[in-house]
């Protein structure tokens, strides 16, 4: 007797056979076209094994026009930056989504599988609250940049960018970081004020426009890819288009953060790395646990004593690490005050942990500060009204009454870049103790510009090994008198140089407005239920 399979199984495979003959016809027929495509007046295509770096050599009067994601991102798969936009502008579930389709999107023609991310990632999302273009992919795209096609572009006169990619996405990574001139991607349609997940028909009328200006130089070249081209009409004006394989792409080197043409100080989002689709696998396997683990910790910490929590802490996977230097002997106003601890800002739990690494009580003084975390916290927390003679008084009371931390920065920064300090600090005491923080995360980022800035802590102990280092500096004097301005600018400036040399941060005179204002679009006053 012969068993024949069952019709489910059956059908199955020829499913996946189907979709499987389907793909590679599409992908044959994709380049088929993309070939024609690309067949404009006297264009002349070069493909050879030299570089691109090698090959295509700008002079100071030459137009490029470049394929960002088939020439100038070392990856091909736009995976990760569509992830991006639907766990940072959408939600947890809207990523889980996306993520289950993925076997399906690799089975699919490259145009379909970007409409579809599309629908996934934007639909629904408030084309004004959006933000993750500017704040959040910036930093991803940039650590995805070739140098060689950066050299290539550097050279050029004008760079004209042209992608598949939704505008939204792109612009803010090209024009702000890259200077590139011209960006030309693909609008999203709106209804009502909201994305729908479609985009619209291409318009290339910006780019002919471009090249009937004068000023645009008849030396125009191109620089596409044979894998992903985006068979775009602005290469029809090239006499010469200088193309890229994916075995090319692989020798290319990353652009390194010294070159960036403007530096990437500031950078939103929770995700600590880049989402290809294994590692947010991992991720969703791992959230449940870290969500138990952190309120493991945050039990451990506000109920036992430092002696039993802090090894606890450890051997849950808490890195720290202290380094003190040798300090100056304390003077006689020393005696009647407590230290003043001046610390850079990288999480909203510095101040605790430092609380921790000196094994001694301190009381922590903040801007805003939410009512969960200050229920929560273990050491006092107090609250600046951002007037100038009341926080002093403030201050001075509680460095009266024992050891007092405080973070002049204003506002977190996660990058190696040290924000101007406020000076009113200098003012309460000559003896200033500057403390260089600096932390670790693999998974989760502790800060937010424009998210729910109570689950900061929570977040930054989710991750599985969460590590701070703390540098306690020698001791700098104070001002005595209220009216020396200058004097009071230059003590705040010499501690952010002592701690920027001990960490090996750059010093900068940006401020918590500047922050907010290319993050989050405000100054930075939030309201009460969003206070970090």
């Amino acid at each position: 007797m012969f068993f024949s399979k069952p019709p489910s199984v059956s059908k199955f495979v020829i499913l996946i056979s189907r979709l499987l003959r389907k793909y590679y016809r599409n992908q044959k027929g994709l380049q088929r076209s993309l070939s024609n495509a690309h067949s404009f007046n006297s264009r002349n295509e070069v493909e050879s094994p030299f570089s691109i770096s090698e090959r295509a050599e700008p002079s100071e009067n030459t137009t490029v026009v470049f394929n960002v994601e088939g020439s100038l991102l070392k990856s091909s798969s736009l995976f990760p930056y569509f992830m991006l936009v639907a766990f940072e502008a959408g939600s947890i579930i809207r990523a889980l989504v996306l993520l289950i389709l993925y076997p399906f999107l690799s089975l699919l023609s490259h145009e379909i599988s970007l409409k579809v991310m599309v629908m996934v990632s934007f639909f629904g999302i408030k084309k004004t609250g959006f933000r993750v273009g500017s704040s959040v992919l910036p930093k991803y795209f940039l650590e995805d940049v070739g140098d060689e096609v950066f050299e290539v572009l550097k050279r050029a006169k004008t760079k004209v960018a042209v992608t598949n990619l939704p505008q939204v996405m792109v612009e803010s990574f090209l024009r702000d970081y890259l200077e590139i001139e011209f960006v030309n991607g693909r609008e999203l349609k709106v209804v009502c004020g909201y994305y729908v997940g479609l985009m619209e028909d291409r318009s290339t009328n910006i780019l002919d426009d471009l090249f009937k200006d004068e000023n645009v130089s008849d030396k125009v070249i191109g620089l596409d890819s044979l894998n992903t081209s985006v068979g775009h009409r602005g290469f029809s004006h090239c006499k010469e288009v200088f193309m890229v394989n994916e075995a090319e792409k692989l020798k290319w080197k990353s652009l390194s953060k010294e070159k960036y043409p403007k530096p990437l100080i500031f950078h939103d989002g929770r995700l600590a790395f880049r989402p290809t689709a294994l590692a947010m696998l991992v991720m969703f396997l791992w959230f449940p646990l870290g969500s138990i683990l952190a309120i493991i910790r945050i039990i451990i910490a506000i109920s036992l004593p430092y002696s039993i929590s802090t090894p606890l802490l450890t051997f849950s996977g808490i890195k720290l690490k202290v380094f003190e230097h040798v300090q100056r002997s304390d003077n006689a106003q020393s005696k009647t005050k407590g230290s003043l601890y001046v610390c850079n800002h990288r999480t909203l739990l510095d101040p605790l942990i430092l609380s921790f690494g000196l094994v001694k009580p301190l009381a922590a003084v903040t801007y805003s500060l939410s009512r969960m975390s200050e229920i929560l916290s273990p050491i006092r927390t107090v609250r600046l009204t951002r007037n100038r003679d009341k926080d002093r008084e403030m201050m001075d009371k509680l460095l009266n009454q024992g050891d007092l931390v405080v973070c002049p920065e204003g506002t977190t920064c996660r990058e190696p870049y040290l924000l101007r300090l406020s000076p009113l600090f200098t003012e309460l005491t000559d003896d200033i103790v500057p403390v260089g923080v600096d932390t670790s995360v693999s998974m989760f980022h502790g800060t937010t510009a424009s998210g729910l800035k109570f689950l900061d802590p929570i977040f930054f102990l989710m991750n599985p090994t969460p590590s701070y280092t703390l540098q306690v500096l020698d001791k700098i004097c104070g001002v005595s008198s209220n009216d020396d301005k200058s004097s009071r600018f230059d003590v705040a400036n010499q501690v952010q140089s002592e701690l920027g040399k001990a960490l090996g941060f750059e010093c900068t005179m940006l401020t918590r407005k500047d922050k907010y204002m290319i993050l989050a679009g405000n100054e930075g006053v939030v309201s009460a239920g969003n206070k970090q």
